[in-house]
């Protein structure tokens, strides 16, 4: 796995070189758009909303909205300024149990993987926390933001979290929940009795991702049956011409069935 951040995580006295790898993958399929008359890509361009024209890159700088039509105008240089400083240190500041953090924090999941020479020490704090049943709580600065992170064992590897800050949750104030509604207690303990019925270990392997299968299996089976009529760049779009993309079809399915395999191999074994 290819690491996204390196540098060294620290507590106390104690640094250990390590390197930050991706602990989850979004399973999706993507979609191109097509123009339904001759399956030619629909393209996006940036544009002036005044007059419509188009806007090259070099053109175009950051507004924010403070009334209607009104903005104001921040540069890359003013932003870099109070960027964080890009620092290359994990420092752990505290430690908490991990029933005291609330689950919607929660955000992106990693691993922290030690470097060469770093294992004891990785070894150290992994069993560290293991055995005191707690949390690292730290910051890292990455692409220029800094970020409230989680440090926990993990099935014999430290992962890391990145939370959100309080002021990024919305109350549950701000909901039309009305929780004081009058129950009475044969509603209470019937509901009590259904869900205490039901508790059972997680698992998270008995649950799948049904709709992605499907879609799946939809694009294998239309993809052997099909021919797809399309134009390219480099034909007019009333040529009309039909071309076989089995080739490009077979291409993308296949990166597909890789990235299925692995979940097939834990299904069969």
């Amino acid at each position: 796995m290819r690491p996204i951040w390196k540098g060294m995580l620290s507590f106390g006295l104690v640094n250990i070189p390590v390197s930050l790898v991706p602990a989850t993958r979004k399973q999706a399929i993507n979609f191109n758009q097509l123009r339904k008359s001759d399956y030619s890509r629909v393209q996006y361009k940036k544009v002036a909303a005044i007059d419509g024209k188009e806007v090259p890159a070099d053109q175009i700088v950051k507004g924010y909205e403070v009334s209607p039509d009104s903005y104001v105008v921040i540069s890359d240089a003013e932003l870099e300024q109070i960027s964080p400083e890009q620092s290359r240190v994990i420092d752990i500041e505290d430690f908490c149990r991990l029933d005291e953090i609330d689950p919607r924090h929660y955000d992106a999941s990693y691993y922290l993987v030690p470097n060469e020479g770093a294992g004891k020490a990785y070894a150290l704090l992994l069993r560290a926390l293991k055995e005191s049943n707690v949390v690292g709580i730290a910051k890292i600065v990455k692409h220029q933001k800094e970020y409230l992170v989680a440090i926990r064992p993990t099935e014999g590897a430290l992962s890391l979290s990145t939370m959100l800050f309080p002021e990024e949750l919305i109350s549950t104030a701000d909901l039309e929940v009305k929780p004081d509604i009058e129950l009475s207690d044969k509603e209470l303990s019937m509901a009590k009795l259904l869900v205490e019925s039901q508790i059972s270990k997680f698992d998270p392997n008995k649950y799948r991702n049904e709709y992605y299968n499907a879609v799946y299996n939809l694009i294998i089976t239309k993809a052997e049956k099909e021919q797809i009529s399309c134009v390219t760049e480099n034909e007019h779009a009333s040529a009309g011409k039909v071309i076989d993309i089995m080739a490009a079809l077979e291409a993308s399915i296949k990166a597909i069935e890789e990235k299925e395999k692995p979940k097939r191999k834990k299904k069969t074994g």
